[in-house]
């Protein structure tokens, strides 16, 4: 892996901070076209379930972003799920998807 820009290692690392905050098994960080960060976790509720990444995605459209420059996913798991990726093209189409441990290195890149 190349090394990381600033940038993205404070998208990595606000996503560690926001599962960490909440105990939560996933976190995520989006950064838009303009610089502003967006952070989540998943939501577990009865009638609402969302992923961390498209918890951050949705906060991002809400705030009126236009484009989403990078994701960053923290996860135990290997990969993101197909629809994490889909929420992050759905608003930033050529947006790199992070995925980085929960200690917070760099896994891959979608």
């Amino acid at each position: 892996m190349s090394e990381l820009s600033a940038e993205d290692t404070k998208i990595i690392t606000l996503a560690r901070s926001a599962r960490a905050r909440t105990g939560a098994a996933e976190g995520a960080a989006v950064r838009d076209e303009t610089g502003r960060t967006y952070a989540g976790t998943s939501v577990d509720l009865p009638s609402l379930k969302l992923t961390a990444l498209q918890v951050a995605v949705a906060m991002a459209v809400s705030s009126g972003a236009d484009d989403l420059e990078a994701a960053a996913l923290v996860t135990a798991a290997d990969a993101p799920a197909e629809s994490d990726v889909a929420a992050v093209r759905d608003l930033g189409p050529k947006a790199p998807v992070l995925v980085a441990g929960p200690d917070g290195a760099l896994r891959t890149t979608r």
